[in-house]
């Protein structure tokens, strides 16, 4: 059974500080609440942060202010059976602050003796985090085999704040001696961990499985680790998390969705109904941030899920399942849509932090990439090292991916096939700054500069700039052979920026001289642009340098591009095939973002907050597709309205006169 599309994470992490709890629960209302916001499956929380049950529990505690006798988890349950709502159980594991309190031994400690937890002193209000490698770990699987019993019904258990922690506690320090490990020597301990947490997945898991052989099981992070596929083996399916103002922002999701849809597991979005981040009592994020969130969920392959927070008296409130409702009826009406999709993408880009061995570098390259390709209209997948490359029109190996023996075969043979690569930075050069592919280049050394200026052909050259633009990054000397070609020079600056000699507010300026060496190179269909282009994007957000690296990217796909629109760099698009209904659907999307004041999160730190308010339509947007079939009819959806259309040189071509916020048009 697929994963619903309008789903609820209902947080209910009560302290027991606050009397009542779920007095005011009305079976009615609840019912009525959810079906009026077209929900159709929720979480329901059997145990919360601070520790407590809201079931009937022999493992753990009941709330102390939860009435006696009173099942609120079960009635939760049956209300929603009753009328056809799905649901999944809710486990904390991760932090537990009663275990905690009861054992302190069990706590996780860090290189300095400290507990770890969401606050770093006694004093302050926050969750303590407790270790998978003490006798924890047997509570936490008594505990899913009892919540598995009681609660077969259910379509899954969701537990909660799964994470690989650097633990010093006895525990740890005993098992890494029996193990030969050094606690001294940071790679032990990071194998170590390694091993605790893959320990934790195999047995809660197991316990699971001795119950209920088929029960989903979701072991939610906060964030999906690209590359460490053996998390693919604990879990059912993929609920990537990513709430846009709790610190993620809007681009987080599309990258973890890209990296989802190549894993081929069925996957759901989940964001939230706050202004702020999780735990937010009354916090109410703008009715169109929610439209478009869920909207991008639907064009990026993904199911929907909205988190809210329960009151403690158990009552529903109105005005978030009104938002909700509004968000979820659109989304109900474009379900037959997005169904069983396949996405469609031209480029498959080799995530930096999934060819990392430790999986702990290259986040700003992906997420740069991330930002540029979508920036660029491009369709693409995120890959790891292990995925087939051949369905790729172009392969991007970003400057922070290290390619390891296995990949670099992997290549060789994607490319003797006539693939195409474009290499970053030093991705293309083993460990003694040697090139391992022929790209009619060769290495020079280092510059002596921790800054260049690049001046790329005129093909490649941004539309507003003919002169060398500064890019703030250390190049390799890279001199062209005879089988290579240029795109472009690089200027040197007069010198390096001293104590003794500097020139105005930042750096020198450059020479009028050409250095002699390139600023990328290409040969027979590889390209290679020796800085690190996807991570100064990230940092820099230099818009010249964007230009540079999609037309880059555009002059290697050629005229095999499958899309090419008119939409501008703020507006997203996806191609999805289904193939059940052998039509292609496209989703135009249309977010306006800005940012507006900034907060101050306990365990994410400080950041603006990115956030949409108003929806601008979007007019005339002319869209040019190469598909693998000629098109008899190009439709709005769900509108069910024609657009007209015409076919020239293997590419049909529409114009879609005015669209806000997300748009489906299906291609039959």
């Amino acid at each position: 059974m697929s994963l619903p599309f309008r789903q609820i994470h209902l947080d209910f992490h009560t302290s027991e500080h606050i009397p009542g709890v779920g007095a005011a629960w009305d079976k009615r209302h609840w019912q009525e609440t959810l079906l009026r916001a077209r929900v159709n499956s929720i979480n329901l929380f059997a145990v919360c942060h601070h520790g407590w049950s809201y079931y009937n529990t022999r493992v753990g505690e009941r709330h102390p202010a939860l009435t006696d006798g009173f099942d609120l988890t079960r009635a939760q349950l049956e209300a929603c059976r009753e009328v056809g709502i799905r649901t999944q159980i809710y486990c904390t594991v991760g932090v537990n602050n009663r275990v905690a309190r009861l054992h302190p031994e069990w706590r996780a400690i860090n290189e300095n003796g400290a507990y770890y937890g969401w606050v770093q002193k006694p004093t302050e209000p926050g969750f303590h985090m407790l270790c998978f490698n003490t006798p924890y770990l047997d509570w936490i699987c008594e505990q899913i085999r009892e919540l598995a019993q009681m609660f077969p019904e259910t379509d899954g258990l969701w537990l909660d704040i799964i994470h690989r922690t650097n633990c010093f506690c006895p525990f740890c320090l005993d098992s890494m001696a029996r193990q030969g490990l050094d606690p001294k020597h940071p790679e032990d301990v990071a194998l170590h961990a390694d091993r605790v947490l893959q320990n934790y997945y195999g047995r809660s898991l197991a316990a699971l499985r001795e119950v209920h052989p088929t029960m989903r099981l979701t072991q939610n992070s906060g964030h999906l680790t690209r590359g460490d596929r053996r998390l693919l083996r604990h879990v059912t399916h993929l609920e990537l998390e990513s709430l846009p103002t709790g610190g993620w922002g809007y681009d987080h999701f599309p990258m973890s969705a890209k990296y989802a849809q190549a894993t081929g597991m069925d996957y759901l979005g989940m964001t939230g109904k706050f202004h702020g981040t999780w735990g937010e009592f009354g916090g109410f994020k703008h009715p169109n941030a929610l439209r478009y969130e869920c909207a991008a969920m639907l064009a990026f392959g993904a199911k929907c899920c909205v988190g809210d927070q329960l009151h403690p008296d158990g009552h529903l409130d109105e005005s978030t399942y009104a938002i909700i409702g509004q968000t979820y009826a659109e989304v109900e009406a474009k379900e037959a849509w997005c169904e069983g999709v396949q996405n469609v993408a031209d480029i498959g880009f080799l995530s930096a932090v999934a060819l990392d061995p430790q999986h702990q570098k290259g986040e700003e390259a992906d997420a740069g990439a991330t930002r540029l390709l979508l920036e660029g209209g491009f369709l693409f997948d995120i890959l790891d090292g292990e995925m087939d490359l051949t369905p790729y029109k172009l392969v991007i190996v970003p400057e922070d991916g290290w390619i390891a023996p296995a990949l670099k075969a992997r290549l060789d043979s994607y490319i003797a096939g006539g693939g195409r690569v474009l290499f970053g930075g030093r991705s293309p050069m083993d460990s003694e700054g040697r090139l391992m592919f022929d790209l009619g280049a060769e290495v020079a050394g280092e510059s002596a500069f921790s800054l260049d200026f690049i001046h790329p052909i005129p093909a490649l050259r941004p539309a507003f700039v003919d002169s060398p633009m500064v890019v703030y990054d250390r190049y390799p000397r890279v001199r062209l052979m005879t089988d290579g070609r240029s795109l472009g020079d690089v200027y040197e600056p007069f010198f390096e920026r001293a104590w003794n000699h500097f020139c105005s507010h930042q750096h020198a300026p450059p020479r009028r001289e050409r250095s002699g060496y390139c600023c990328g190179v290409e040969k027979e269909g590889l390209c290679w642009l020796p800085m690190a282009a996807f991570r100064l994007y990230r940092t820099g957000g230099q818009v010249a340098l964007k230009e540079f690296l999609v037309a880059c990217i555009r002059r290697i796909l050629g005229d095999s591009i499958t899309l090419r629109t008119t939409l501008p760099s703020t507006a997203r698009v996806t191609l999805m095939r289904q193939p059940a209904r052998e039509r292609y659907v496209l989703h135009l999307l249309a977010p306006t973002l800005v940012h507006r004041g900034g907060v101050k999160h306990a365990h994410r730190g400080a950041h603006a907050l990115e956030v949409i308010e108003d929806l601008i339509p979007l007019c005339d947007t002319a869209i040019s597709l190469r598909l693998d079939r000629p098109a008899r009819h190009v439709i709005l959806q769900p509108q069910n309205r024609p657009v007209p259309f015409s076919g020239r040189d293997g590419r049909i071509q529409f114009t879609i006169d005015r669209f806000c916020c997300h748009q489906m048009i299906e291609i039959v």
